[in-house]
């Protein structure tokens, strides 16, 4: 079962992504190497996004699975939901 919600496709909040890396002070290339590091630190393997992903998280807010938002937010330091997106259902908002 726990491999079937880190597969589950979330939309990331791409402004949020973008400003936090800014704050870092980073490229898009830094916050992918951070990335990678942070998943050696907390799993002993590299994992990492490639910079067609990050663009378009950042740019499009494209879906990615869960297991990816967790990656960003590592490299991030920051916690998954801070960089999730709250899609509301059109029904909430009429």
């Amino acid at each position: 079962m726990p491999d079937d919600y880190d597969s589950r496709p979330v939309r990331p909040d791409g402004l949020a992504v973008r400003r936090l890396r800014h704050e870092h002070g980073w490229a898009p290339h830094a916050l992918i190497d951070a990335i990678g590091e942070a998943s050696v630190v907390s799993t002993g393997l590299r994992a990492t996004i490639t910079p067609n992903q990050l663009q378009g998280i950042e740019e499009h807010g494209e879906r990615v699975p869960y297991q990816t938002l967790c990656l960003v937010a590592s490299g991030l330091g920051c916690d998954p939901v801070d960089i999730l997106l709250e899609e509301r259902n059109e029904e909430e908002s009429a």
